[in-house]
């Protein structure tokens, strides 16, 4: 078994240096005190048991807004933390800011589904490969569990080709320009996924 291949197809980092997946800004923000701290709270002596509790952190204790009913908008990794909830974009953005915070480097990919999915890309350390990790949270149907090479990916959701979905290929550092401008149209209370792109240009 080739655990370099992953059964969604290869990723390619956007940015050749590992450490522009380590910088903290507007959205991802974790330089914010709270996430400092809980990143500090997750933190385990091997980083990789550290990336898993992270991952399980978002996956399983922050809600998905379509499975609770409550719909907060938050995007910005520490608005996030403090609503709660989150669609998929925003529950990725805080699952990288808590593996930045922890030195580990962390991106953001997406999938073509009826909506444009959010999930991670992760560089675990001591690994030559990016992972993708979705801490979507397994409730209504979906099953996304932590991973440490490609072949062992497992996602929330998987991609039916006959129906136009795939995979993007990108470990973006930032989110795209039209998805963030996308997500800044939100509006809390607002249910559903009418703000947001359904597809990312130029292949993602």
């Amino acid at each position: 078994m080739d655990l370099s291949v992953s059964p969604h197809g290869p990723l390619r980092a956007e940015r050749p240096d590992p450490a522009a997946y380590l910088v903290a800004d507007r959205v991802v923000d974790h330089d914010h005190p709270a996430i400092v701290r809980l990143a500090a709270e997750l933190r385990r002596a091997d980083p990789v048991r550290t990336a898993e509790a992270a991952f399980g952190y978002v996956r399983d204790r922050i809600d998905h807004s379509a499975d609770v009913g409550h719909w907060s908008a938050a995007y910005r990794a520490s608005d996030v933390l403090t609503a709660g909830n989150a669609i998929c974009h925003g529950k990725s953005h805080l699952l990288a800011a808590l593996l930045r915070a922890n030195g580990i480097p962390a991106g953001l990919c997406y999938q073509k589904l009826e909506v444009l999915h959010g999930l991670n890309g992760v560089l675990l350390p001591g690994s030559p490969w990016w992972v993708r990790l979705d801490g979507r949270g397994n409730r209504n149907g979906a099953d996304g569990h932590f991973a440490t090479t490609p072949a062992e990916e497992r996602l929330a959701w998987p991609s039916d080709p006959a129906l136009g979905e795939h995979h993007y290929t990108t470990v973006h550092a930032t989110p795209p320009p039209a998805l963030l401008a996308g997500l800044r149209r939100g509006v809390p209370g607002s249910v559903g996924y009418g703000h947001l792109p359904l597809e990312l240009p130029d292949g993602g």
